[in-house]
């Protein structure tokens, strides 16, 4: 079950994580563990609860779908700006429409 890509970290988190499982399954005592690990039972106990509060949080309901993401304020900005100026070209293109139609002669006229 060891993962051979596994960094020396992941390895001990791993190793931690299951001398906690076999203490929480009764198969070790919590101060089995903590000699195991080079710790006091006390430095054991809060890595047990850490490890399970994390476990609680992992396997909690989340929402559904694509997590959102994270607003950049100069994306942001940049985005508005490109509307406004999209906006007012397209305000000064019709407006330029209407002086060429303006400039035209009036055909009807004699």
């Amino acid at each position: 079950m060891s993962d051979p890509k596994a960094s020396p970290q992941q390895a001990l988190a791993r190793q931690r994580a299951q001398l906690i499982m076999q203490v929480r399954s009764g198969v070790l005592t919590a101060e089995a563990a903590a000699r195991q690990l080079g710790v006091s039972r006390k430095t054991y106990y809060k890595w047990e609860r850490r490890a399970l509060t994390a476990m609680v949080e992992a396997l909690g309901n989340r929402d559904q779908g694509r997590p959102p993401q994270p607003s950049d304020p100069e994306k942001e900005a940049l985005r508005r700006q490109t509307e406004e100026l999209q906006a007012k070209l397209a305000v000064l293109e019709q407006t330029e429409r209407l002086r060429r139609l303006l400039a035209q002669p009036d055909k009807k006229k004699p």
